[in-house]
């Protein structure tokens, strides 16, 4: 397992570099994560216990726009997320209603108000993206997309939508 873990790391950062002439969106999203990180840790604070949270709204859920449960695909594979009753943003900024994707890799959704992770397998689409191209390996993969505010803390598992894939 560990080792498949390696082998997605290594194919994500190496489309990633093909894709962007060197810097990978992730790398990119990182940096610009860190700074929305340092940037909030003054401000829309309800109490000391840390940055509001925001409320999802009845019925807003996410999905993916081209895989079900079960699919069979080959790779590379471009990946489309979907949202619904909430808006798209880049990261940065807590407002009302609006948030941005993430895609875990072999991990289900992530508990309200916890800030997820940015690793290989907790990819961050902090720019706002609708999608990526993943390149992974053949073999049975469990996939999540994760809606989460500006500062990265998750909306919980009503805004996380999980498939199981093989890939040939």
């Amino acid at each position: 397992m560990k080792k498949i873990f390696q082998i997605v790391s290594i194919t994500i950062i190496s489309v990633g570099l093909a894709a962007c002439g060197g810097q990978t969106n992730k790398e990119k999203d990182e940096h610009q994560d860190h700074a929305s990180h340092a940037d909030h840790s003054e401000m829309d604070h309800e109490s000391s216990n840390g940055p509001k949270q925001l409320s999802v709204p009845e019925g807003a859920k996410v999905m993916f726009g081209n895989l079900t449960d079960g699919d069979t695909i080959s790779m590379p594979y471009t990946v489309k997320f979907e949202v619904e009753g909430m808006e798209v943003e880049p990261a940065g900024a807590l407002n009302e209603g609006k948030g941005h994707h993430h895609l875990i890799i072999n991990g289900g959704h992530i508990a309200k108000g916890t800030v997820v992770p940015s690793d290989s397998l907790n990819i961050h689409f902090g720019q706002g993206q609708l999608e990526t191209e993943l390149d992974l390996s053949p073999g049975a993969y469990q996939l999540t997309m994760q809606f989460a505010d500006g500062f990265h803390q998750s909306y919980g598992e009503q805004m996380s939508a999980t498939v199981n894939v093989v890939v040939e």
